[in-house]
């Protein structure tokens, strides 16, 4: 691999992003399938440390999360007890903002309560405003989140309902049934319900099918080690917050957030990885509330002790009770005195 040049580097890089296989990409390049693997271990690795550095301080107001299934050497069902503890399913965590488009976090690993407190610690590691979060369903965000942070946080959980009825037809034998309603519950602070979605990350979801070939269903192109998977994951993340155009935004994630000045290069997202030392992960800061906008009415807010949060007021303060008017005219008759409730003797002849 250290024979490679750089453009040679940039050729295979250029291939993985973009959906190749290993062994595609090494008819593409003329580069054999050792040197790509190495050459793929060493830039996630760079990739990886570069996000550290470059994703934090990130001003969000809405962040959404997701969990994208794949899998290591063989399907969950298949494992025995005598595999390795990597093998079997594989779940990417991934943690978007909406409106920069931007991924903030993510973690590869096993879909358990470990793996999603270590993934909501390391995004709220990365933000400096009280975000609106919303995830769906699964159980451990909750004491994740709660436990982060710590009530400066508005955070919803969305739920798609999915129906267990039989599909009629093998037109959509790939998409699930669902039932045409979902359940939205709030979970701490003051969340929009009324805007609460997971549509953006689980778009996301679909642009990480489509680039990295591990995530592709129904093909020979999984991952054989855990390693692998995680650097394949490090390398688009790295590229898609930096050098890939969205086409809503027209500028990239990272120019869109803040963090970045300009589109990066494959061959500047390459040598900057290999080059990327190691640095100590960010550390927590006291949020801030988001700004409203313009024109509409401030809450009032006080900063709790310690960094745990802020008291807010929610809604507006009841009216003092005021005295009815008395109607004009002549004054209505009394009315007549309560009926004296008498308990009957059913025994009583």
């Amino acid at each position: 691999m250290s024979l490679l040049s750089a453009e040679a580097r940039a050729r295979v890089v250029s291939q993985l992003v973009e959906g190749c296989s290993i062994a595609s990409t090494c008819r593409l390049t003329g580069v054999s399938k050792p040197t790509v693997l190495a050459l793929l271990l060493r830039i996630g690795a760079g990739c990886e440390r570069l996000h550290n550095r470059i994703v934090r301080g990130v001003t969000c107001h809405v962040a959404q999360c997701d969990e994208i299934w794949s899998y290591v050497q063989k399907k969950q069902s298949r494992v025995t007890a005598s595999d390795p503890a990597e093998y079997g399913d594989a779940y990417t965590f991934v943690g978007m903002a909406s409106a920069s488009k931007l991924i903030i976090s993510y973690r590869v690993g096993k879909r358990d309560e470990e793996n999603t407190r270590a993934f909501v610690k390391d995004l709220r590691a990365r933000l400096t405003t009280i975000p609106q979060l919303y995830t769906d369903g699964w159980q451990p965000y909750i004491g994740a989140v709660g436990a982060s942070f710590t009530g400066g946080v508005d955070y919803c959980q969305v739920v798609k309902n999915y129906s267990r009825r039989p599909r009629r037809d093998d037109e959509v034998r790939y998409e699930p049934p669902r039932d045409p309603f979902i359940t939205k519950t709030p979970i701490f602070g003051i969340p929009d319900v009324e805007h609460a979605s997971t549509s953006h990350v689980e778009r996301q979801n679909w642009t990480i099918r489509m680039h990295i070939r591990r995530f592709t269903r129904l093909c020979n192109g999984f991952s054989r080690k855990l390693a692998n998977h995680r650097a394949a994951v490090a390398l688009h993340v790295a590229w898609y917050n930096l050098a890939r155009i969205h086409e809503s935004i027209r500028c990239t994630p990272a120019m869109e957030a803040g963090i970045a000045r300009h589109v990066w290069s494959i061959p500047e997202l390459v040598e900057a990885a290999l080059a990327e030392p190691e640095t100590e992960p960010p550390t927590p800061e006291p949020l801030k509330l988001r700004t409203p906008p313009a024109g509409t009415p401030t809450t009032p807010a006080r900063a709790l002790p310690n960094g745990r949060g802020f008291l807010r007021l929610v809604g507006a303060a009841p009216a003092a009770p005021v005295a009815p008017t008395p109607p004009e005219g002549p004054e209505p008759p009394p009315a007549p005195a309560p009926r004296r409730m008498v308990q009957l003797n059913l025994f009583n002849e």
